[in-house]
């Protein structure tokens, strides 16, 4: 009977330290931090993760984020310094650096946002607007996020935040306006295409011309250098023939009857009618081409 008594009552003991172990001991992990709170007021700041312990029913741990979160805005319509409206897409991204005063100012991660996001909005139409469309697009976006992310790191200090990067992931024109810069775009391109290729006609009838009087003037001095050759060439042969003639008369008056014989007695429709002892067809009643002084004189 002792022995079940003195049992039960170590169980008992057992099972009370158990909760007292379990209501007071709580773990860090090391993606988180956390904050004591006593009857609603913090007491203790815990940034490094391990074993704690705290005052039972008198004390709660609130658990807070110690990663890297983002925040995604949805896109937002401002106008830049040229009064040209965009459509600009962009996130955040944020940590609590002070856990206590993350949990006066903010206390949940939600609310945190929801600051975050009305100053992020704040900031982005506060710097945009003061650049140029083409800033915004393409000169100076690196510049920009900078200066809203200082900006929007300043304006969250007091919650107990640190701002460590802002993006703008998407800046273009609103559609309306993408299409008609659209339609204007192609019509300057049209008209540059049109003047492009008046230009390039205008350019090839100019050549066209040119290569044509180059042609006209090259014919024509090859027609006179033709001339002129053709010229030196019949003197040459004239004084090719006069010197052979002057060597042998006879060959000279013979050749030339043989070149009379083949032009005059080619094939064809060509006739003459001649006498068969004319002065033409001497060579063929004498092939020294002289004819007979009798015969002559008979006739």
């Amino acid at each position: 009977m002792k022995k079940n008594i003195f049992g039960g009552a170590v169980l008992a003991l057992v099972i009370v330290a158990a909760i007292i172990v379990y209501m007071t001991a709580f773990t860090v992990h090391q993606t988180r931090q956390a904050l004591v709170v006593r009857l609603g007021n913090p007491v203790r700041v815990i940034t490094e993760p391990g074993l704690y312990f705290k005052v039972p029913l008198i004390e709660n741990v609130i658990y807070v984020d110690k990663r890297i979160l983002d925040l995604e805005n949805p896109a937002q319509e401002v106008i830049a310094s040229d009064q040209k409206r965009l459509v600009v897409d962009a996130f955040a991204r944020w940590k609590v650096k002070d856990p206590l005063l993350f949990y006066q100012r903010a206390a949940t991660i939600e609310r945190a946002n929801f600051q975050l996001m009305t100053l992020l909005n704040s900031a982005l139409r506060r710097v945009l607007g003061e650049a140029t469309f083409l800033g915004v697009v393409r000169d100076q976006r690196n510049v920009l996020m900078s200066r809203i992310r200082e900006q929007l790191d300043r304006e969250v200090a007091d919650f107990g935040i640190t701002v460590i990067d802002v993006r703008i992931r998407r800046a273009d024109l609103p559609e309306q306006n993408s299409q008609a810069i659209y339609d204007r775009m192609k019509a300057e391109r049209e008209r540059d295409a049109n003047e492009a290729r008046a230009n390039g006609n205008r350019v090839a009838q100019e050549t066209r011309a040119r290569a044509d009087r180059e042609v006209t003037v090259t014919i024509a001095n090859a027609q006179s250098d033709g001339e002129r050759v053709r010229g030196e060439g019949d003197a040459e042969r004239n004084r090719i023939y006069a010197e052979a003639f002057n060597r042998d008369p006879d060959f000279f008056a013979f050749y030339r009857a043989m070149q009379a014989y083949e032009n005059g007695l080619k094939h064809g429709d060509t006739r003459m009618l001649l006498r068969p002892d004319s002065e033409f067809f001497r060579f063929f009643q004498n092939p020294s081409g002289k004819r007979d002084e009798p015969a002559r004189a008979a006739q």
